[in-house]
């Protein structure tokens, strides 16, 4: 049996977490009362008697939580932006060159955040395999469910006094400044960081990444790229497939509810889309959190996940 604790399982996260592992015979959690969920006695005693720990927190409170958990060899999967870029960390996305094997061997696992999953997965392979030069000027749109927002926002959209204009999409970010990029920019090798713009629409799960690209501004054709990602995504919950949905279109909310993500490649030979679907809170959160839980515990990196 093995021993989990959520610092944070009161959030969106965590929730989707702590459900993901209430259906499963081989996990037993550690829960505290809610009078003692911030209490650091408390949560260092947790976190220390757990075998794997899984941070739903912000940034600062993430950071000390790895400071309760000392040198007692604690597996911490942490799911804030405060580790994802420090290079002591395993950047928790299997499916990427070489990081299967050094999450196996971690005991501090960065989980990717939502956006940045699928724009890593879309850029990475081409960079590695000179498709892409790590200079090219790139951009990328992002469509995402409101439960990317936490309960906050969630509850600004199921209100029934809600704003008129939560009816139509809503772009933010607008200073070119989201906290993804740095990871974005980082796992990509890029040297300058894309023009980035993430869109929050009324539906509540589901994501939509797309990375338009000219012909001239890769070495190679769309189909190489094709070719590259059905053989880059062979192993893991990462696939790839040009398929769309009945009515020829491709919708943001067509993975809600599942724990993995379609890459496709749509478009003509002059001007190319790359596109990641998937459910910002399953491969874009919570269903990561659990498939790295899952390769550090030697299981089916699958166990427990709706693929």
């Amino acid at each position: 049996m093995t021993n989990i604790f959520i610092d944070g399982s009161a959030g969106t996260t965590g929730l989707r977490i702590a459900d993901r592992l209430a259906q499963r015979q081989d996990i037993s959690l550690i829960k505290l009362p809610d009078e003692l969920r911030k209490d650091p006695n408390a949560r260092k005693d947790a976190i220390c008697s757990a075998d794997v720990v899984f941070l739903c927190l912000p940034d600062d409170a993430a950071r000390e939580a790895v400071a309760l958990a000392g040198d007692h060899g604690v597996k911490i999967i942490d799911t804030s932006t405060a580790h994802r870029t420090n290079p002591a960390w395993a950047y928790g996305f299997p499916e990427l060159t070489g990081l299967r094997e050094k999450i196996q061997n971690s005991n501090r696992i960065a989980n990717p955040g939502c956006h940045a999953s699928g724009f890593v997965a879309l850029v990475v392979p081409l960079v590695e395999k000179g498709i892409l030069a790590a200079d090219t000027a790139l951009t990328s749109f992002s469509l995402t469910g409101y439960s990317g927002g936490g309960k906050q926002m969630i509850a600004q959209y199921e209100s029934s006094e809600r704003d008129p204009l939560l009816k139509g999409p809503r772009q933010y970010a607008l200073t070119q400044q989201h906290k993804h990029l740095k990871e974005m920019v980082a796992l990509c090798h890029l040297e300058t960081a894309p023009v980035f713009c993430p869109i929050v629409g009324d539906f509540y799960s589901g994501m939509e990444v797309t990375v338009p690209l000219f012909a001239k501004d890769i070495r190679g054709t769309a189909q190489d790229i094709r070719q590259l990602y059905a053989e880059y995504y062979a192993k893991g919950l990462v696939r790839y497939t040009d398929a769309t949905d009945p009515d020829g279109m491709l919708s943001a909310a067509a993975y809600s509810g599942r724990d993995d993500m379609q890459v496709g490649v749509y478009g003509n030979e002059d001007r190319i889309l790359l596109t990641a679907r998937f459910d910002n809170l399953g491969k874009g959160a919570s269903g990561a959190a659990i498939q790295n839980m899952n390769i550090l515990l030697g299981l089916d990196e699958a166990t427990g996940l709706n693929v």
